[in-house]
């Protein structure tokens, strides 16, 4: 508002208007600073702005990457599922009427599906057949080895059955005392027991007639087995010549000879039986 000086003198009639003051400074430095702030704000928002650019930019391309990934696992997994489904309609191809054809052409989605299940159903029917065929490969194996087992342990003891007949009956008198003491370490139990006892006498009568005694055995065969005794047939002849000089002719013999597995799995004679 303009201000009016006190007249000079009360004899003066007009009112002096005073000239205007200059403005304050503090005025002015408060204008400054409220410019300088809002450049500041100005600058603050742009920066803000930046950021949220930057920030949008970052997450589009985080986005586009995921995308990217989930197309191509999708396409991955589509074409698996193709392949897998021409394998089993390769697998499954049936000759179908037209008819029939046109309403499978209609319902593909359905088909592909059961060209799946008709594809499982192979492999499981394949991983069946080769357990199977594993399952028979392995009796099979067993078998023959069991086959084999048996054949070795029937020709073990005819064998042995074979050399216990020939020890116990062919003697020289010469050498009657080697002969008897062949017998007895060629067999076990009683019958070794008992033909311990009477070596002397037979000794004795072998030397004095001057026995000799030739043994040739034809035939053999296992009547019966286990692993540690069997029961050996045996068919043989003999020709004996004795002191006066007189060669028999052949007799023929037939035995049951029981057999026994020892210590030291050597085979001995523990019976033996002429067979009429």
């Amino acid at each position: 508002m303009p201000s009016f000086k006190r007249r000079a003198s009360v004899t003066d009639p007009d009112p002096v208007e005073e000239s205007p003051k200059p403005p304050d400074a503090p005025v002015s430095d408060a204008l400054t600073l409220a410019e300088e702030a809002e450049a500041e704000a100005a600058e603050a928002e742009a920066a803000a702005a930046a950021a949220r650019a930057k920030a949008r930019a970052i997450r589009l391309r985080r986005e586009a990457q995921e995308s990217e990934a989930r197309s191509k696992a999708e396409a991955k997994a589509e074409a698996e599922s193709e392949s897998l489904e021409a394998m089993a309609d390769d697998e499954a191809v049936v000759e179908l009427p037209d008819t029939a054809r046109d309403e499978q052409e209609q319902h593909a989605p359905g088909g592909r599906r059961w060209g799946l299940v008709l594809k499982i159903v192979a492999m499981t029917l394949a991983v069946l057949g080769t357990a199977a065929l594993i399952t028979v490969s392995v009796l099979m194996v067993n078998q023959h080895r069991k086959a084999v087992a048996t054949q070795q342990l029937d020709a073990e003891y005819q064998a042995a059955g074979r050399q216990s007949v020939v020890t116990l009956m062919s003697l020289d008198f010469n050498n009657a005392e080697a002969d008897v003491a062949r017998i007895i370490d060629n067999t076990t139990g009683q019958f070794q027991k008992d033909f311990q006892d009477q070596q002397a006498d037979f000794i004795k009568v072998a030397q004095d007639a001057k026995v000799i005694t030739d043994v040739n055995v034809t035939a053999t065969a296992v009547e019966s087995m286990t692993p540690t005794s069997a029961v050996v047939l045996i068919a043989a002849t003999s020709r004996v010549t004795n002191s006066s000089g007189a060669k028999q002719e052949p007799r023929a013999w037939r035995l049951s000879v029981n057999l026994e597995r020892v210590d030291g799995g050597q085979v001995k004679m523990s019976k033996v039986e002429f067979v009429p």
